[in-house]
């Protein structure tokens, strides 16, 4: 027994880095994934096998990846290799075998693989649907450990792991906290917290998504000291439409925020239930037009009662869909150093299940931040795997809105917006780097300049500007343009210290008798000329506290 301990006691190390020659003693049993499976000629699958650990009383499941031997009953039909990967070779069925050595003596788990006709290809493909495995965890204290897979499905049936491949994130990473691309969680708190892994398909760009739950049963318990719902407003249809709250409750000891929409503790209430109704999950379906507040009262463990509301508008125009809104999540970020990064969540509620998803990283959003070259956000427009979208840099002092973006079907837009801040620190002394003071600005910052044709006229007028390193014609648009067209776009580097910055003059022209109609207000021109006297010129200054300049043409 006390062997056995030892045995429980050093296999999770063991078990964290293959490269230690650490034994199998402390093993249970192991359990193949998929139980079967259907492949066509020339197809492959991924096999993933989990280890059951410990005794009856104090088990834990750990991947298995090494110290098995695979075998198939029928190679003819479909061949294994060391790692677990399957190939089908010609019509039949199979049965593949895992066998590893245990405490008590040998253990064995097997999966059926039936191959069909020839198909080509692989079983990789575009996933279609995620499974981690396992679905559900307990430990019972902070920094106890479980591994989690990640099975991916094809729209054929092929499966593969795509453990490794997926980014991994924890919902309250004060309650747990995961390895992105190992699947390895680790408790912090007491709690239930939520493991999700993403996949983006590289054909297509389309994201999968699966999650699970990991539960924290011992550790200090929070007590919750503020409610935020979100969204804060929802936009149903009377013909039944249905929207999701999140409810998330946060600790002001230690910042814990937890997703609490479905807990016990907490219950929800419409103050005009003939207009909408709201179920115990936070779900809320339109009835008739009008509008009613949505109540979400939570109660503490200690007694202690906080609340929060969200509202409803019901009309009899069917809402847009299926996305319903979109919400960022926190709605303000502040970091104190420059080239200090903040992460934005992109949450958007459906009407269909599921009702609430991670829209992030997804393709159909886009991130727009409104001074790009101080505050850039990362986007994931190419759909790239393992992007990190909603990630804002900041390259100097102020603050930006970021605004994300995403498209329904059927053509109507949601957008949802948040702030950024990097506030002025004078440093002690001024010498002091870091802080998000003028002085210590990256001297590397550049500035977009856009010209654009705002107005209807057709008249042959061209407004043109040299680039920084005196090439001409780089800025060159207009309705006269030969290469430019109505939208032109350079970039000029920020040469000098705060405040005294780069200016670009730009020069229209436009042959006799047609109108100009003016300059922006971002310009500082001379009057418009009605004929070609001489050039209209106007000067922009692009200086590090004005960094992302737009200036319009505008004419008659």
């Amino acid at each position: 027994m006390f062997a056995r301990h030892l045995a429980r006691v050093f296999l999770p190390l063991c078990l964290a880095s293959t490269l230690i020659g650490c034994s199998t003693s402390g093993l249970d049993s192991i359990q193949v994934s998929p139980s079967s499976q259907s492949l066509a000629v020339g197809q492959t699958a991924q096999l993933s096998v989990m280890g059951t650990y410990g005794n009856a009383k104090h088990t834990t499941t750990q991947s298995v990846t090494a110290g098995l031997t695979w075998t198939s009953s029928a190679s003819a039909v479909a061949t294994v290799n060391a790692s677990g990967l399957v190939t089908a070779v010609s019509a039949g069925t199979t049965t593949v075998t895992a066998n590893a050595t245990a405490f008590n003596g040998p253990v064995s788990s097997s999966t059926v693989i039936t191959v069909t006709g020839s198909g080509g290809g692989s079983a990789g493909g575009n996933i279609a649907s995620i499974t981690i495995i396992p679905g559900s965890q307990v430990v019972s204290l902070p920094t106890q450990t479980s591994q989690f897979i990640a099975i991916g499905t094809t729209a054929s049936g092929g499966t593969v792991n795509l453990t490794n491949q997926v980014i991994w994130s924890s919902s309250s990473p004060q309650i747990a906290t995961i390895g992105t691309t190992t699947g390895l969680a680790t408790a912090v708190n007491k709690g239930a917290d939520t493991i999700t892994a993403l996949y983006t398909n590289p054909t297509g760009g389309s994201v999968v998504t699966g999650t699970a739950t990991f539960t924290v049963t011992g550790g200090t318990s929070q007590q919750f000291t503020s409610l935020t719902i979100t969204p804060n407003t929802q936009a149903l249809s009377a013909s039944g439409q249905t929207g999701q709250f999140v409810a998330l409750g946060t600790s002001g000891t230690t910042g814990l925020q937890q997703d609490v929409t479905g807990s016990t503790q907490l219950k929800w209430s419409s103050s005009i239930p003939s207009v909408a109704t709201v179920s115990p999950t936070g779900l809320v379906t339109g009835v008739s037009a009008g509008n009613t507040t949505i109540t979400a009262v939570l109660t503490n463990s200690d007694g202690s009662v906080i609340s929060n509301t969200a509202n409803v508008a019901v009309s009899t125009t069917q809402a847009p869909e299926p996305l319903l809104s979109l919400t960022i999540i926190p709605s303000v970020l502040s970091v104190g150093d420059l080239q200090d990064t903040g992460q934005f969540l992109a949450i958007g509620t459906f009407s269909v299940p599921p009702y609430v998803r991670d829209l992030t990283n997804d393709p159909s959003v886009t991130w727009i931040s409104s001074f790009p070259s101080v505050f850039p956000v990362n986007t994931n427009l190419a759909g790239n795997q393992g992007a990190t979208a909603g990630i804002v840099t900041a390259y100097g002092n102020g603050s930006a809105a970021i605004i994300a973006k995403a498209k329904n079907p059927d053509g109507t837009i949601q957008t949802a917006t948040a702030t950024f801040n990097c506030p002025l620190v004078l440093p002690n002394p001024p010498t002091t780097p870091g802080s998000c003071f003028p002085g210590s600005q990256t001297p590397a910052l550049l500035s977009t300049l856009t010209v654009y044709n705002l107005g209807s006229s057709t008249g042959n007028w061209v407004v043109t500007a040299p680039a920084a390193s005196g090439t001409p014609g780089v800025i060159h648009c207009g309705p006269g343009s030969t290469s430019g067209g109505s939208v032109c776009v350079a970039t000029y580097p920020i040469l000098s210290p705060a405040n005294v910055g780069t200016t670009v003059v730009l020069t229209e022209t436009h042959p006799k008798g047609v109108t100009f109609g003016g300059w922006s207000y971002n310009c500082t021109a001379n009057p418009v000329v009605p004929d070609p006297v001489g050039p209209n010129t106007c000067t922009v200054h692009l200086t590090d506290t004005n960094t992302n300049v737009t200036v319009g043409a505008i004419f008659n």
